[in-house]
């Protein structure tokens, strides 16, 4: 009799871990520096002239706290309260938990090919590099059965088709001021289409406003329901190059209110809620070192390889921010979101490991 309680335990056991996923939203915010992330607004950069965008009693309104813990949670309160108790948080820096890049030049296209091949590719070296000969994970994910067609992805940035190599990776990469709805677009998608195309461009064509990026990923995840998303958001490294740290908080702001919405939806839809795990992080860092430098990144800059991570979902054990001194790395995540659906992504090009420590024991 002990030996069976004992068998029916370990089978009770390996139950509640089963795999409960079965869908997957990642999420990134370019070039969010960590230091913001985990410590809130910085007053040098706030008080800076060249910086505050005339602006500093707004901003000290909004984000200031000489709380610590008050000022992050100020600039993402989603994160640091819904996430913080239910999932995993990863790469501060002054508690020895870090994150980095892999690759050595520190950019945006280098970093999300880190991120999505689970391989820091020296050859991918610029920003304008050709089609991305590295398979990803969405891609490899495409071509299981059970999620072929469900696997959609929508960039800020009009890279991500190069990035995701949507020529041979065989689903749909949505970018910048790609249109929605194909040859029939809904008047939803019709009206999304027509706001962003008239809309203002201060990136010109190479990038919308996040907020169109966002509610065209969001009329997908209603209508089309996708098992795997991405979603990538740009104005946090946009309004950085710029200088103007008023406005790059802002967007972070409005990002961490964007997780929100796309969590709620998740658990109050019947093929998400209980289902679904949030993976966000970001493709690079910035300068601090040098404050001057915290608009910059790329190999010239201190800082600009350390970044972070954040998941929460059925997998993910409930650890909040991680205090452990530990070092993970961008590569580790495309194995980590393949282990998260519950495959194992192979490719011919070397794969990192996923990130062991975010699952339950």
């Amino acid at each position: 009799m002990k030996k069976l309680i004992l068998i029916l335990l370990a089978f009770t056991s390996l139950l509640s871990y089963a795999q409960k996923t079965e869908n997957i939203i990642i999420i990134t915010t370019d070039g969010f520096r960590w230091q913001e992330v985990f410590k809130g607004m910085d007053k040098e950069i706030a008080d800076n002239k060249r910086f505050n965008q005339g602006d500093r009693k707004y901003i000290y309104k909004k984000y200031g706290s000489a709380d610590i813990a008050e000022a992050r949670q100020k600039i993402m309160p989603f994160l640091w309260s819904e996430i913080a108790s239910k999932g995993q948080i990863y790469g501060n820096r002054d508690l020895g938990n870090k994150v980095d890049v892999t690759n050595k030049y520190w950019i945006s296209y280098p970093g999300y090919s880190e991120m999505m091949t689970g391989n820091a590719d020296n050859a991918v070296n610029s920003n304008h590099y050709k089609d991305n000969p590295n398979v990803n994970v969405l891609e490899f994910l495409n071509q299981q059965p059970n999620l072929n067609g469900k696997v959609k992805a929508f960039g800020a940035w009009n890279a991500f088709d190069r990035i995701l190599n949507e020529k041979r990776s065989g689903f749909p990469v949505i970018s910048a001021f790609d249109s929605i709805g194909g040859n029939n677009p809904t008047e939803t998608q019709k009206l999304l289409n027509a706001m962003r195309d008239n809309s203002y461009k201060p990136f010109h064509e190479d990038e919308c406003l996040d907020v169109f990026t966002h509610y065209q990923a969001m009329d997908e995840l209603k209508t089309k329901k996708p098992k795997v998303l991405y979603i990538a958001y740009g104005e946090t490294d946009e309004w950085a190059h710029s200088g103007q740290y008023r406005s790059y908080l802002d967007a972070a702001n409005q990002v961490d209110k964007w997780i929100k919405e796309i969590w709620e939806f998740v658990q109050n839809d019947p093929q998400y809620k209980n289902k679904t795990t949030l993976i966000i992080t970001v493709d690079h860092g910035r300068g601090d070192k040098k404050k001057k430098e915290w608009t910059d990144h790329g190999s010239d800059v201190a800082g600009a390889s350390e970044i972070w991570f954040a998941a929460m979902g059925p997998e993910i054990a409930p650890k909040g921010e991680v205090k452990t001194q530990s070092q993970l790395y961008q590569k580790q995540t495309a194995q980590t979101i393949a282990k998260v659906m519950g495959y194992t992504f192979t490719s011919s090009h070397p794969v990192a490991d996923e990130i062991k420590e975010i699952f339950h024991e």
